[in-house]
């Protein structure tokens, strides 16, 4: 598994990380999880070189965490452990951002609620340290926290060694600059895929230009992407798929010409002895400035075929190739 830098921080983290959203079950993903399942799976991806694990309190109000917890027992110096503030459930400081599975979720980062959230996550991860500390969404009216108090709440938190190096995540470039005019960021996550490349106009250039890391998620569409979702696939109203503001291509008309796109690239796939997943992840990998690919993972299944990413180096030909043809594919149909 090949290591990147976790930008300036020092830490290299592997190209494909570990997302542990679907880990905190609930009915956004259409059913529960295991968490036996998800501890074995979780400690199969460490042995098998994926050290970046990403995690929120929000996946599952703590669920996530703690079974990342579990999960890293005995093998903690192997990991790098990321998770992340600001998404408050708590009462009712911060401002409304929405609801989810009977919850009224805020976004806070006033410094009182980073340091809840702070020790808590220590404790459901069961560390002394957090390497990547991330602002999970940014703050926003009525109750805004300047970014400036909020970078020196998380700068005394790195200072008191709570946290290695913090990152941010879902911000636009102009909060991306004013953070950076505060205190060094490793890194930014946010949304980006071959069919969602809105970050390559001003994000992805800006972090290659200024050394910062990049963690992309939903790089295959929450499964997309890979060609396992067919036609006959329906997921009920109160799943994440369902939401047609986020996920416009799982819109029939839309998922078949996503269907039809992977399927041209058939003999990709043969030539690199690889999946549409495994292909689909090599060139988000390969893109400029991007430099860490979150992968959601369920099971051993879906690991090793996340894996075959990691082996494989496409062509610039057939890079290009790619993307001549997403981009052919112009935008999603808004039904």
């Amino acid at each position: 598994m090949e290591n990147r830098p976790l930008g300036e921080s020092g830490i290299e983290a592997s190209v494909v990380g570990f997302g542990t959203w679907v880990l905190g079950g609930g009915t956004v993903w259409g059913n529960d999880t295991n968490d036996r399942e998800s501890i074995y799976t979780l400690q199969a991806a460490i042995d098998e070189g994926i050290n970046l694990i990403d995690t929120a309190p929000a996946y599952g109000w703590g669920r996530s965490e703690k079974v990342v917890g579990e999960a890293i027992k005995g093998r903690r110096d192997r990991v790098i452990v990321a998770t992340k503030c600001g998404l408050w459930t708590d009462d009712e400081r911060g401002s409304f951002f929405t609801e989810m599975a009977g919850r009224i979720m805020r976004r806070s980062l006033r410094p009182d609620t980073i340091q809840i959230e702070i020790d808590r996550s220590l404790r459901n991860l069961g560390v002394d340290c957090i390497d990547l500390y991330q602002t999970h969404w940014p703050a926003c009216p009525p109750d805004k926290t300047p970014i400036a108090e909020t970078m020196e709440c998380l700068l005394k938190l790195k200072e008191q060694g709570k946290i290695r190096a913090i990152g941010v995540c879902n911000v636009t470039l102009d909060e991306l600059k004013e953070h950076c005019a505060c205190g060094p960021i490793a890194s930014d996550q946010f949304r980006y895929s071959m069919l969602y490349r809105d970050p390559e106009r001003d994000i992805l250039p800006f972090c290659q230009a200024n050394r910062i890391a990049t963690l992309t998620y939903m790089s295959l569409e929450q499964g997309l992407l890979t060609g396992k979702v067919g036609m006959d696939r329906v997921f009920k109203p109160d799943e994440f798929r369902s939401n047609a503001d986020w996920n416009t291509w799982f819109l029939l008309p839309n998922r078949k010409r996503v269907l039809d796109l992977l399927a041209g690239w058939r003999d990709l796939a043969d030539k690199y002895h690889a999946s549409f997943a495994q292909l689909v992840i090599s060139w988000t990998a390969a893109q400029a400035g991007a430099t860490h690919v979150l992968c959601g993972i369920r099971n051993v299944a879906q690991l090793r075929d996340n894996l075959g990413a990691a082996r494989i180096k496409l062509d610039p030909a057939d890079l290009a190739r790619m993307r001549r043809d997403v981009v052919a594919l112009g935008e999603p149909a808004r039904l």
